[in-house]
């Protein structure tokens, strides 16, 4: 269907202290899916994506366990999600999703990375029309019209199946990622995902000048370093990437 995706992972942090930033946004986005939407995973389609996409990324399951309790108790914190959007260095268009339970502290936080390296906080909606909101889902298989008769028979909205050597990937609108893994897991038993995720993706992409990179790169560490921030997206494509 000629949409060009390269699927990026981000590779697990060598150092402990990067490791400790990688499971305690995951504990926040877990506690926060159990507190609100339950904590029976079966019962809740949602959290138990999240559980299987921590799993896959090397979270420890005490990690998961001790979240999914906390939940279950009495109070705790109040998380809320923020999104921010801007103009990063080089000119790229950037989303930065947060779960905060002080705004005003996160908002200082996500603009001080925009401040002090050149960019621009932009207004809600300043770059967000520019992203596609998919649901990605990517597996074994080399039967396209197979996949899309079960897709088309549960009813999903497919926007594009694309097919490169043995791997088959879906994009879907993000309101029918449920729907749609289902249709494939009922389809076809005992398929496992490669790629399992809501995200944003870019509809154009940004070259970064040479000379911008050291600034780009310094941005996305200072955003990563900010424990609020949960996932960034971005349209930038660094020289020789």
């Amino acid at each position: 269907m000629g949409r060009s995706f390269e699927v990026r992972k981000v590779s697990m942090a060598k150092t402990a202290a990067q490791k400790t930033k990688v499971y305690s946004k995951y504990g926040k986005q877990l506690y926060v899916m159990a507190k609100n939407s339950g904590a029976e995973p079966e019962c809740n389609p949602s959290l138990k994506a999240l559980i299987e996409k921590a799993k896959r990324d090397q979270v420890p399951a005490h990690v998961i366990e001790k979240a999914l309790e906390k939940a279950n108790g009495v109070g705790g914190e109040d998380y809320v999600p923020a999104r921010y959007e801007g103009f990063g260095p080089g000119g790229c268009s950037v989303i930065i999703d947060c779960l905060t339970d002080n705004n005003n502290r996160t908002i200082t936080d996500v603009r001080n990375c925009f401040t002090k390296t050149g960019a621009k906080f932009g207004a809600p909606g300043s770059v967000a029309h520019s992203f596609d909101h998919f649901a990605i889902l990517a597996f074994t298989g080399d039967n396209e019209e197979q996949v899309l008769e079960a897709l088309l028979e549960a009813d999903v909205d497919v926007t594009e199946l694309e097919k490169e050597g043995n791997r088959l990937t879906l994009f879907a609108p993000s309101t029918e990622h449920h729907k749609a893994k289902q249709a494939i897991i009922e389809a076809f038993p005992g398929v496992e995902f490669e790629v399992d995720e809501i995200t944003f993706v870019p509809q154009t992409s940004a070259e970064i000048p040479a000379e911008d990179v050291a600034m780009f790169e310094k941005f996305i560490t200072m955003l990563n370093d900010c424990d609020d921030v949960q996932d960034i997206y971005h349209n930038a494509v660094l020289p020789n990437a």
